[in-house]
């Protein structure tokens, strides 16, 4: 199989059969061996009828549906791991995306990339829900992961799928792929896409999101600082409590010098603790660092996090 595309849908049952049209008509010129998978990520509207309908006249097209909605990435895990082309493909059920735009990524991995990622640059949505904290997102993200992507949120890329079936995502880590993947030194490019508006339904985005980006760009930034060397991380917080427990030690000696008859319970108290815990802290670090040495946590130089992926409920063939 030379090409899957991945498409995660949510409530798009009018949006459906224009895009399994659109994107037929981009694929069916190249001569490939390709597959279409749509993912109903627990739709109510009849999605999944829809797409089921299409995919009974199509052997290439493949739908798996979920039992509820777990959200975008949890289903474009799905898509991924169901998928069976060299190169992945995927891309948003809205129709905000353009199938058109297949042929110059499925070019640019011809070229050497092996993550090709797509940029909204005349991107018709609102302006304050979307493109503005858009804007502040990709800032951060590219500020922090050292990965500067101008829009990390486009769903339309393309992966070698031996890179992107090695990359952990839960959550909305779907958006910080280039990041992970810069730690096996992939080679990534970024192109102009076309950007449409949205034609049916009402987006399931909104400023509300942007609480979670902010705390897996926090689990982003610790997995690319510490993923080799486990044992700074839990030393580095190790050190901070033993310096709390010191600082506490000091206090109670100085009150006990002042104040000899009165007990040193609260100082003692907290220096105990805190020390306990950098003790601990640091015995974590040891055995995550002899784990990651040994390499049974370790899958072609990606940390494998393991999460509650939600299991499909029917597959159309």
């Amino acid at each position: 199989m030379d090409l899957s595309i991945v498409v995660p849908l949510y409530n798009e049952a009018d949006s459906v059969t224009p895009l399994y049209r659109g994107i037929k008509d981009a694929v069916a010129p190249l001569g490939l061996r390709h597959e279409i998978l749509f993912i109903d990520d627990g739709s109510r509207d009849g999605t999944f009828e829809v797409a089921s309908r299409l995919a009974a006249a199509d052997p290439l097209l493949r739908v798996i549906r979920f039992r509820k909605n777990y959200g975008q990435t949890p289903a474009m895990v799905a898509g991924i791991e169901h998928a069976g082309g060299e190169v992945i493909i995927t891309m948003d059920g809205d129709l905000q995306n353009d199938p058109r735009d297949i042929p110059l990524f499925l070019e640019k991995v011809r070229e050497g990339f092996d993550i090709v990622v797509g940029w909204r640059y005349e991107r018709q949505d609102k302006l304050m829900t979307r493109k503005i904290p858009s804007v502040v997102a990709n800032w951060m993200i590219g500020r922090v992961t050292g990965v500067p992507i101008k829009d990390n949120g486009c769903s339309l890329k393309a992966y070698r799928a031996a890179i992107i079936k090695g990359i952990p995502l839960y959550s909305e880590m779907h958006r910080f792929i280039p990041a992970m993947a810069s730690l096996a030194g992939t080679r990534i490019a970024e192109i102009k896409v076309n950007h449409h508006a949205r034609q049916f339904g009402q987006s399931k985005y909104g400023l509300s999101r942007m609480y979670k980006v902010l705390l897996d760009l926090v689990t982003v930034k610790a997995i690319l600082a510490y993923l080799s060397r486990p044992l700074y991380a839990f030393a580095t917080v190790a050190g901070i409590g033993a310096l709390i427990a010191l600082l506490a030690l000091g206090a109670s000696v100085v009150e006990m010098l002042l104040h000899p008859d009165v007990g040193q319970v609260v100082f003692t108290g907290l220096a105990l603790l805190y020390g306990a815990l950098a003790i601990v802290l640091l015995s974590w670090g040891v055995l995550a660092e002899l784990i990651y040495r040994t390499g049974t946590q370790k899958l072609e130089g990606f940390a494998r996090l393991t999460v509650d992926a939600p299991t499909p409920e029917r597959r159309t063939s």
